[in-house]
């Protein structure tokens, strides 16, 4: 691995070496296998003129015996090499979607900028799976290599000018497989970027169904999909004409071989050089070699696909993360005085800002861009450019990323839910196990905090009801009420949500924003809304007008100061 991330070589020897017992083995049984068979047609001849020949019925019986024996050995190779390296395959698959998945999801970020989340899928997917087929290949080349070798020194054992023919025209036809390969290679690697194009846009349209019907864009949805669509079926189109001008190239060269060490072989035997038991051998370990050599072909066709595959996880892998993790580390006991001293980023402009412990702050943007923009420095995701993020009085970009967001959790407006149980979706950020005894009270408090529990009642089996991916099962307003329990359950020393309540009616809205007051009471809470139910509740707000601070005051006395205040809020 290099110091500044793997590249698509690293990944595959990785792949190779990570998995190095059972690809031995395998390899070694494999080869064993394809030599067993390459002597097979040997051990025919050697029938042909020990027994067969001399009308020798004990030695046949005995040359018949050790046919068989050398059959039940073959066949105990194939199948355990075969296991073998299909294990070492899918491992290898296995580790890497764990690397690729622990990449996407470290602290630090980094990746979002490689393409949306169904490009990364598919990475995780087809490419971990091809790059894992690599031990496959591997297992092969060796048993095709076995093959060769095996056959070359029976050939050369037969006639010496036979064996010749072998020996060297081999390594010809590996350079010459080699040499194919590489358009198959660049296709590939088009073809996989294409695919995971298509898998990213069917992912985004999938997300928002609901949104392209409510305005009537299915049309343009459709044609967007179309576009990608047809870009990576031409994209396989390309690289399966590759793998079958490839494939078919290999064949044919390797039948003008064949023929050539059977025509050979043939004029020996009518010269009288070899016996009959040799021709027969030597016609055999011809047609024996077709499927060694098909092999060859088959394996720089993996290989070209697997350096394709693994150059592309390496893009992953090698990306850096958008912020590093700092030297310090958090205090002992966190107290939740989050400051912000001329913070500029993005659409913020020399922004000062501070809760002090246990309060809780209203922030609103006239601007829809500036609240992402303040999230994502108050939850590290990114930097500002210039100012500082300080919480109880330790810059942001001196801690570790993970460290901040174990006391600092920013809730964003559009959060998702997870497959499984209402009950599980909200517990899934708490301290302890749902199931215990402590927990159980705070996540029933949390619930009713955000009115979750009315959506518990609604549901045929209550909180144990199982939710769907993304929680598409349930209403807009209800999944905001269980991803809003699901924050209030983490009991995070200091608490940002962004609009928590935008799909839910005005009563329940009330009745949330008394409820959450009390709920986070003695604990930083910072609310980056423009609800006036939500703001009515906060101890003052902060209102951001053109990316700077603006005016600073409880919401009825902004409201009585400032036109724009009223009609970010009311409009």
């Amino acid at each position: 691995m290099g110091a500044e991330g793997p590249a698509g070589q690293d990944v595959l020897r990785h792949a190779v070496r990570g998995q190095r017992r059972d690809v031995a083995l395998s390899s070694l049984l494999a080869a064993g296998h394809q030599a067993g068979e390459a002597l097979i047609p040997v051990l025919i001849g050697l029938v042909i003129d020990r027994a067969v020949a001399r009308s020798d019925g004990a030695a046949l019986w005995w040359w018949t015996g050790v046919l068989a024996i050398a059959y039940i050995g073959l066949s105990f190779s194939f199948r355990t090499g075969a296991r073998l390296s299909e294990r070492a395959a899918v491992a290898a698959s296995h580790e890497l979607r764990i690397a690729l998945v622990g990449r996407v999801l470290h602290p630090g970020g980094g990746t979002e900028a490689l393409g949306l989340p169904g490009a990364l899928v598919n990475t995780a997917t087809e490419d971990a799976k091809r790059v894992g087929a690599v031990n496959v290949a591997v297992m092969e080349a060796a048993a095709a290599l076995a093959a060769l070798g095996v056959s070359a020194a029976a050939l050369l054992w037969i006639s010496v000018p036979l064996g010749l023919v072998v020996l060297l025209g081999t390594p010809l036809l590996l350079w010459l497989g080699h040499l194919l390969s590489g358009p198959l290679e660049r296709r590939s690697e088009a073809e996989q970027e294409r695919a995971g194009q298509a898998s990213a846009v069917a992912a985004d349209l999938v997300a928002g169904l609901r949104v392209l019907k409510g305005i009537g864009a299915e049309s343009a949805a459709v044609a967007r999909y179309r576009s990608a669509s047809r870009a990576s079926l031409a994209a396989t189109l390309r690289a399966t004409r590759a793998h079958a001008w490839q494939k078919g190239m290999t064949l044919g060269l390797t039948g003008v071989f064949i023929a050539l060490v059977a025509l050979i072989g043939g004029r020996l035997a009518a010269a009288g050089d070899i016996t009959l038991g040799g021709l027969v051998s030597a016609v055999g370990l011809a047609l024996f070699l077709l499927g060694p050599l098909e092999v060859v072909g088959w394996v720089n066709a993996e290989f070209a696909q697997g350096r394709s595959s693994a150059a592309r996880i390496a893009k992953v892998l090698a990306a850096p993360p958008a912020v590093q993790p700092g030297p310090d580390g958090l205090p002992v006991t966190v107290r939740g005085h989050v400051r912000l001293r001329g913070v500029s980023y993005a659409g913020l402009r020399d922004v000062d800002l501070e809760a002090s412990p246990g309060e809780l702050l209203g922030v609103v943007a006239v601007d829809p861009a500036d609240a992402p923009a303040l999230l994502g420095c108050l939850g590290r995701v990114a930097d500002p450019d210039t100012g500082a993020v300080e919480l109880d009085g330790v810059a942001l970009t001196a801690l570790d990323p993970a460290e901040i967001r174990r006391v600092l959790l920013v809730a964003g407006h559009d959060a998702d839910l997870f497959g499984g149980t209402l009950a599980g979706n909200v517990s899934a950020a708490a301290r302890h196990s749902p199931d215990s005894a402590a927990e159980l009270p705070r996540i029933t408090a949390a619930m009713a905090a955000a009115g979750a529990d009315e959506v518990a009642e609604a549901l045929p089996h209550g909180a144990a009801t199982t939710v769907t991916e993304r929680g598409r099962s349930l209403s807009g307003g209800q999944r905001q009420r269980v991803a809003l329990a699901r924050a209030l359950a983490a009991e995070a020393p200091v608490l940002v949500l962004h609009d928590p309540t935008t799909a839910v009616d005005t009563v329940t809205e009330a009745r949330i924003a008394g409820a959450l007051r009390d709920f986070r009471r003695g604990r930083t809470t910072i609310l980056v809304t423009t609800s006036p139910a939500l703001l009515a509740v906060t101890d003052r707000v902060v209102f951001l007008r053109g990316g700077r601070v603006t005016d600073t005051a409880p919401h009825a006395r902004l409201v009585q100061r400032h036109e724009s205040y009223r009609t970010a809020v009311f409009a």
